[in-house]
């Protein structure tokens, strides 16, 4: 099952740092459900040394119901938000950090970091998050959780008894 296409766009912000060893920090400032903007290129919203901004459209965003845990998981932690994997890229002689994935899923994003790709987080709007619980609601089914056959750990005092009684029988 999957739901329908959001058409989405990503604000990237540059923002200047106080630090020697790295003047500034990009991360994704906004996530935009826009259809108008489905066919944007890539453009530069303002050039300011203290405040540079991006806009990238044209991502498609769908539920997947064998995503559902990984929606669930988002949506448990009280604060829903969009994950956006970017990598720094050169654009119109500039370095940019260019959005190339946008997912609600938190296993999604753990899978792209995972294999070293750079992920930040954006909130979701309300209304984002309320379809998000809907869908989970719907669709995820947690496993069910199984019995242990034996603990888990099977020392302490068994244990301690064990080697009491073999040497209480060799020492004889």
């Amino acid at each position: 099952m999957e739901t329908d296409v959001l058409n989405l766009a990503v604000v990237m912000h540059r923002k200047p740092l106080a630090s020697r060893w790295q003047p500034y920090r990009w991360q994704p400032l906004e996530v935009l459900v826009e259809p108008a903007l489905a066919d944007t290129a890539a453009r530069c919203l303002r050039d300011d040394p203290a405040d540079l901004r991006w806009l990238f459209a044209g991502f498609e965003l769908r539920l997947y119901s064998d995503e559902a845990e990984g929606y669930f998981l988002n949506v448990d932690t009280g604060a829903p938000c969009w994950f956006v994997m970017w990598r720094m890229e050169e654009l119109d002689g500039v370095e940019v950090a260019v959005p190339r994935t946008v997912t609600l899923s938190y296993n999604e994003a753990a899978r792209l970091m995972d294999g070293g790709e750079q992920v930040d987080t954006v909130p979701a709007p309300a209304l984002i998050a309320e379809r998000l619980r809907e869908f989970v609601q719907a669709y995820y089914r947690p496993e069910p959780k199984r019995k242990r056959r034996k603990p888990s750990f099977e020392g302490g005092a068994g244990v301690a008894e064990m080697a009491k009684a073999e040497r209480a029988g060799h020492g004889s």
